[in-house]
C-alpha cells in the first residue's frame, strides 16, 4: 500500500479578491478583538497587527497567531487550544473554511474564545464579501 499524495487546494480566487477578502477579514478581526479586549479590561490581554500577522495574547489562555498567506491564498491560524489550521476562502459559505473539517475560522474562534474568556464572543467573520470596502 502506498501513501496517498497530499491534497493541495488550488484556489480559484483571483489575487486581487484574495487580498480584498483577507484584508477585510483581518481588519474585522482586529476591530472586533480590540473592542472585546477593551471591554474585558485585563492588562495581560493584548492584540497586535503588523505586516499581515495578527497576534492575540491572552495571558494564561495562550497566544493566537493569525496571518495572511498570499502565495497559497489562505489565512493561517495557530491556536493554543486546537493547534495550526489553514483556511481557504469558500464562496459557498462566504467565509474562510478549514478543508479538513469544513469548519469556518469565525466559528472556531467564536467557540474557543467564548470558552477561554467565559463570555459569549461573536467576532463577525461571516459574509466576508460584504465586509470589503469599495
Amino acid at each position: 500500500m502506498s501513501t496517498p499524495a497530499p491534497q493541495l487546494n488550488v484556489s480559484d480566487l483571483s489575487v486581487e479578491k484574495y487580498h480584498s477578502f483577507s484584508d477585510a477579514t483581518m481588519d474585522t478581526l482586529l476591530e472586533s478583538l480590540e473592542e472585546l479586549l477593551d471591554g474585558l479590561g485585563n492588562p495581560s490581554y493584548e492584540v497586535e497587527y503588523h505586516s499581515g500577522v495578527l497576534t492575540l495574547l491572552l495571558g494564561d489562555n495562550g497566544t493566537y497567531v493569525i496571518n495572511k498567506q498570499p502565495p497559497n491564498k489562505q489565512i493561517w491560524l495557530s491556536s493554543p487550544f486546537s493547534g495550526p489550521k489553514r483556511y481557504d476562502y469558500s464562496p459557498d459559505t462566504d467565509s474562510w473554511v478549514y478543508s479538513r473539517d469544513g469548519r469556518s475560522m469565525g466559528d472556531l474562534l467564536n467557540t474557543e474564545l467564548s470558552a477561554a474568556l467565559r463570555k459569549t464572543v461573536e467576532l463577525g467573520l461571516e459574509k466576508v464579501s460584504e465586509q470589503v470596502e469599495d
